[in-house]
């Protein structure tokens, strides 16, 4: 078996400690949780106006974790300086916009592809592998090999989001865009929305090699724990990948 690799996301731990203030609940202690329940690497994206992980929690993940961190990030100055600084494993480049709850679409790789090709050779000069979180589509596919990102995120929020025969055109969507990402050399990974419900069609594509996920299962970690939650999703991502 071609074993998929779970990213968990921590920033909703921050998020809920940031809506009171102080310490609690500690992202740290949650990144280590994940580690112990199998996740295979922590994604913490650690946005511009620091509203849920701070930059003390990303010094904090980088001196704790035994497995990779991965550094969602602006294409800032500002945020290439602090990844020199930390040298995650890897850093994830997304849009971002102040007034947005969440990440809402993949960057722009095409469009702004002369703003972002220094930002990723510095970050590839500093052995932190590039990840692009893009929408599945041919032409945000060919700008990322272009910029020399080793790495793309394939967007499944709108499909998370579908249903019916949206959802299976959708799943269609990201479906070539895999087969067409592996097959021009970039390592294939996805993220965005996926539940127990809806992670099996994606998890089953074998072009993809990691999925990240956070908001789901924190969530259903104020239930089950979040050891329990993160096992059952990476139960879930093992029987479709067998």
């Amino acid at each position: 078996m071609n074993k998929l690799r779970l990213g968990v996301n921590v920033d909703h731990v921050a998020t809920v400690r940031e809506a009171r203030g102080g310490d609690n609940p500690d992202p740290v202690r949650a990144a280590i949780l994940a580690q112990s329940a199998g996740a295979d690497g922590i994604t913490a994206h650690l946005r511009e106006d620091r509203r849920h992980i701070s930059d003390h929690d990303i010094a904090g993940l980088s001196k704790a974790l035994r497995i990779p961190l991965n550094l969602e990030m602006a294409a800032t100055d500002e945020m290439v300086a602090i990844a020199l600084k930390h040298l995650p494993h890897a850093a994830c480049i997304v849009p971002e916009k102040r007034q947005e709850r969440t990440t809402e679409g993949g960057i722009d790789a095409a469009g702004h592809h002369n703003r972002l090709q220094p930002i990723v050779s510095a970050l590839g000069a500093a052995r932190i592998r590039v990840s692009m979180f893009i929408e599945p589509d041919r032409r945000q596919l060919d700008a990322s090999r272009s910029l020399g990102a080793p790495v793309v995120e394939l967007h499944t929020g709108a499909y998370a989001n579908a249903s019916g025969a949206e959802r299976d055109r959708l799943l269609e969507k990201i479906r070539q865009a895999a087969a067409y990402g592996e097959s021009i050399g970039l390592e294939i990974h996805a993220g965005h929305g996926l539940t127990y419900e809806n992670v099996k069609p994606i998890a089953a594509m074998p072009q993809i090699r990691e999925l990240n996920i956070g908001h789901f299962l924190m969530g259903e970690a104020m239930f089950v724990g979040l050891e329990t939650s993160i096992r059952a999703m990476r139960k879930l991502m093992d029987e479709a990948r067998s």
